[in-house]
């Protein structure tokens, strides 16, 4: 029987982008399918879903291309229904696809949440030192730097959209380099391996892209 992986991403679909890059980890033959928590919401609908304060913004892409920052909390509310609808398409494997961190939700049982990938193999290749974040959003700093705190790390972030471009990637990564990080985490879905190509030498440390790690994982799931 062939694979499926079903992804949600916390937008809209389609995302040609994000299901590309996992079809390129996965095992050939694999089909897959793609749900945004905000399927059937038009513009306007999105757009009343702001977000509370900093610690409930998310950053996604919609359908067509538009950045937005929707509320935290109306993106969780509308996941279980985008969960339920990739199980009845077949899904053998299903990931979470945004780097957030989420409570547990009704019909999540063995799905594949980014941000505990990314967050294990910080962990395994730096147990004590200095973790640089990229992420998308300045507000989100203090939410973020809070989920990667643990004894004998230090943490600090560094603000750079997904949608910028290489020079602004490149002055992001050269004002992250200044704090010396031993590590950097790329911490959002949204950022892709030319983005990491970008960032690389301005940084001069290994950098942990979440979609490929995540793809990795999967591969071993599916294989």
């Amino acid at each position: 029987m062939p694979r499926t992986l079903g992804i949600i991403t916390i937008g809209q679909a389609p995302r040609d982008d994000i299901a590309e890059l996992f079809a390129e980890h996965v095992p050939a033959g694999t089909k897959v399918v793609l749900r945004g928590a905000l399927d059937g919401l038009s513009d306007a609908e999105v757009d009343a879903l702001k977000p509370e304060n900093g610690g409930d913004t998310l950053y996604t892409r919609l359908r067509g291309g538009r950045d937005v920052k929707i509320s935290k909390t109306a993106v969780i509310a509308r996941s279980p229904q985008a969960i339920a609808k990739l199980r009845a398409d077949g899904c053998g494997a299903i990931v979470y696809a945004c780097t957030g961190e989420f409570p547990p939700m009704e019909g999540d049982e063995g799905v594949l949440f980014p941000s505990r990938v990314l967050n294990g193999l910080a962990a395994g290749l730096l147990p004590r030192g200095r973790l640089g974040l990229l992420i998308p959003l300045a507000e989100q700093a203090e939410k973020l730097g809070a989920k990667w705190a643990r004894p004998g790390l230090e943490v600090f972030a560094e603000a750079l959209a997904p949608s910028a471009d290489a020079h602004e990637a490149d002055a992001a990564a050269r004002r992250l380099a200044a704090r010396k990080p031993d590590l950097v985490a790329m911490d959002c879905m949204s950022y892709t391996p030319a983005t990491k190509e970008q960032v690389k030498p301005a940084l001069g440390v290994p950098a942990l892209l979440a979609i490929t790690a995540t793809g990795r994982v999967l591969r071993e799931m599916l294989e």
